[in-house]
């Protein structure tokens, strides 16, 4: 790894960890406040579902512009964008309609994150090669773990003493220092192209895309649609299911939804780094099968009687399993489509990845919004069988996986 390979990967990881602590602050801060003003998780679920449409729908846009444009400004200014739109949300929520303020800013930031997935993605590659871009994702999420760890404990400790506002603000300064980092950034420009219609050019990168992946990409297929279907099980159960059960079914404080993150957040830095020797045969399947097993604490405790310490700590330990799976698979998964795809598809096809996982996304929550109201009393009846449909198509996936794994 050259010099200012190294020193460009530095400045992207430092950047992330600041970026993802921001996201995830905000994120638990809008999870309180719309669970403390409706009580439902359907229209918490229905919140995020709706939110995330628009990274959905424009994600091959957002993949074929990564493609075109500066990286390094590209991210620059989709950071400014995140701060600036966090910044007014915290302004107009105490004088608004808190909920459609809410809801506003959920979709401003999905409209932005369909366009810095892709580019964020596909910067990796462009500086590292090799077994040294397995150790670059690694790196980027084992830092985003360890953010994410002190994100949910600080977040939720500010958001209980002062509510959401200075959430907002501190979640505002961290895109803003992203960008800042970002500025310093050395990424490889592509190629200027003259003479082309931007619009008509961009449909036409983006209908390429997916053409490369229709023709020459059936394993990169089958990895989204796999991709897709775990993120509609893990989505439902945990991004709707653990706020949910911790505030309105246990009736716990934001502190302790915190804590739980950031005992997850610590599970998946610990393991994160033992991805960076690359992806052994059997692997990828062990992985996702996990991810189903380690929901099995919280199913079995919410299924007989217990008090609501023992069932919190059950959270905890199927969360802390579930983000130790998680952010294994993801590395060594990302990691295998962007090697197999070449530079200048890189941010399409990383578009698709980002598409693939979100395109389930909506669905999932909605169906376990539902769910869990519901089945308020009987939690478990929605965390077990989700464990064991997780583990059946791991398991089931496992010859595909590893055939990827081997090539």
């Amino acid at each position: 790894m050259s010099r200012s390979s190294s020193r460009s990967l530095r400045l992207l990881v430092l950047g992330q960890a600041s970026s993802l602590f921001g996201s995830a602050i905000l994120q638990l801060a809008l999870a309180m406040y719309v669970l403390e003003a409706t009580g439902s998780a359907a229209v918490f679920a229905g919140m995020l579902a709706a939110a995330g449409v628009p990274s959905l729908l424009l994600a091959p846009l957002g993949g074929a512009v990564a493609d075109r444009a500066d990286k390094r400004r590209m991210m620059v200014t989709l950071d400014l964008l995140n701060g600036l739109f966090s910044a007014v949300a915290a302004v107009l929520l105490p004088r608004w309609q808190g909920l459609a303020v809410a809801g506003g800013l959920l979709v401003a930031l999905s409209v932005l994150g369909a366009f810095e997935t892709p580019v964020v993605q596909s910067c990796l590659p462009a500086i590292l090669s090799g077994d040294s871009l397995v150790r670059g994702n690694a790196a980027v999420s084992q830092t985003a773990a360890v953010a994410a760890l002190a994100a949910p404990a600080l977040g939720g400790a500010l958001y209980a003493a002062l509510s959401i506002g200075p959430v907002l603000w501190a979640s505002a300064a961290c895109f803003l220092l992203t960008a800042l980092l970002e500025c310093f950034l050395q990424i490889p420009a592509p190629a200027r192209r003259t003479g082309e219609a931007l619009l008509p050019a961009l449909w036409e990168d983006s209908k390429k895309g997916i053409r490369y992946l229709r023709r020459e990409g059936a394993d990169l297929l089958g990895m989204l649609l796999l991709a897709a279907a775990g993120n509609f099980f893990v989505t439902g159960a945990v991004v709707v299911g653990l706020p949910y059960l911790t505030r309105s079914v246990l009736a716990l404080g934001p502190g302790w939804y915190g804590g739980a993150m950031a005992a997850a957040a610590i599970a998946g830095s610990a393991w994160a780094g033992l991805t960076a020797g690359g992806p052994r045969p059997g692997r990828l399947s062990r992985l996702f099968a996990a991810i189903g097993a380690a929901l099995l604490p919280a199913g079995v405790l919410f299924l007989f009687p217990a008090g609501p310490g023992l069932r919190y700590a059950g959270l905890v330990l199927s969360c802390c399993g579930m983000q130790w799976a998680v952010s294994a698979f993801s590395v060594l998964a990302v990691s295998l489509i962007q090697q197999r795809t070449p530079m200048a598809m890189m941010g399409r096809v990383m578009a698709c990845v980002s598409a693939a996982t979100l395109c389930a996304q909506p669905l999932g929550q909605l169906l376990y919004g539902l769910l869990f109201d519901g089945f308020r009393e009987l939690s478990a009846l929605v965390l077990l069988p989700t464990a064991g449909a997780v583990w059946a198509l791991g398991t089931a996936s496992g010859g595909f996986l590893r055939r990827m794994e081997e090539d």
